[in-house]
């Protein structure tokens, strides 16, 4: 029991620590190689943040553990609504002003979540459909990049990708930053096994099944770069930013995770998935309407939303983790 606890925790800080370094390497390697700023912003920073999930899923689903894969993503969208946003709300209330790029991602997103349900109507995962979530995930980019270059054209730009930008290292050599880049995702795969392996033993120690650890432990645990960057944000006053991670992440986790799960193992799945937890994760999203469209008075997401989504959060967890669902 402790060395599993071990190899799930010591899993966890190698996500975060990993993370953090692949995310900036990511950013000023590509600064380097004269990709544009606000291409870096909408894309690359996107994409590396959903890292762990990738490379957690990619772990389970070789082990063959597609269902904790599965719990993950839609975990981690939860979680980073639920959890993520909620906290970043109470912390400063979210103003309904979104940047171009908001503007475009927020709708698409609210789509995009019910719409994959349709994939998981024969409760299986197969390889088909992950090459259609692989294959969409594909055009998300290419569709982001172009709305990155487009936007680099236009005189004021885009804030949410200039403030991204902003954080982005200065005093990293072109040396470091490549460094960091490769050994930050060798210290991701290392974590990623050390916390499926951990995982794994824990859930059978408890007797939880792989899909719940995947929804609760699994997935909080790898929506933590997401916190932290959110909570940052929220303290200077950045809520775009924080907005901004929690839909590129849910969308990478939808089309990225779930996809190279279903690549790697395709496999059946629990039928709880379909007729409880993706609807959750439906509702999870809906509040994220009210930041651009709210017909019942200001847009946005105050304090009191913040605690609403926090206590379905923790309700949620709390019902799982008791075997109440």
């Amino acid at each position: 029991m402790l060395l599993d606890l071990l190899l799930t925790f010591g899993g966890f800080a190698l996500l975060l620590w990993g993370a953090d370094r692949f995310v900036a390497g990511a950013e000023v390697t590509a600064s380097y190689l004269g990709v544009p700023p606000l291409l870096i912003g909408l894309t690359i920073v996107g994409f590396a943040t959903s890292a762990p999930e990738i490379v957690v899923a990619a772990s389970a689903a070789s082990s063959g553990l597609t269902n904790m894969a599965v719990g993950n993503a839609l975990g981690s969208n939860i979680a980073n609504i639920g959890l993520v946003l909620g906290t970043t709300a109470v912390i400063r209330p979210i103003c309904g002003h979104l940047s171009k790029s908001l503007s475009s991602e927020l709708p698409l997103l609210v789509l995009l979540t019910p719409a994959t349900m349709l994939l998981f109507l024969d409760h299986r995962l197969s390889r088909i459909e992950a090459g259609i979530l692989l294959g969409c995930m594909i055009l998300f980019l290419a569709w982001m990049a172009r709305l990155g270059i487009r936007l680099s054209n236009e005189p004021d730009g885009d804030q949410l990708a200039a403030d991204v930008v902003a954080e982005i290292p200065r005093d990293m050599s072109k040396l470091q930053a490549l460094v960091w880049l490769l050994f930050g995702f060798v210290v991701l795969i290392a974590g990623a096994q050390m916390l499926v392996t951990g995982a794994e033993s824990l859930a059978r120690a408890f007797g939880i099944s792989n899909l719940v650890i995947g929804l609760t432990v699994v997935a909080v645990g790898t929506s933590l770069p997401e916190l932290a960057v959110s909570v940052v944000a929220a303290l200077k006053g950045e809520t775009g930013i924080a907005v901004g991670n929690v839909i590129g992440s849910n969308v990478f986790n939808l089309l990225a995770v779930v996809g190279v799960a279903g690549w790697i193992n395709p496999a059946s799945l629990d039928s709880s998935i379909l007729s409880f937890h993706y609807p959750v994760m439906i509702a999870f999203t809906v509040p994220l309407l009210f930041i651009a469209y709210n017909p019942f008075g200001q847009k946005g997401l105050g304090r009191g939303m913040g605690i609403v989504l926090l206590i379905a959060f923790f309700a949620y967890h709390t019902a799982l983790l008791s075997g109440a669902i």
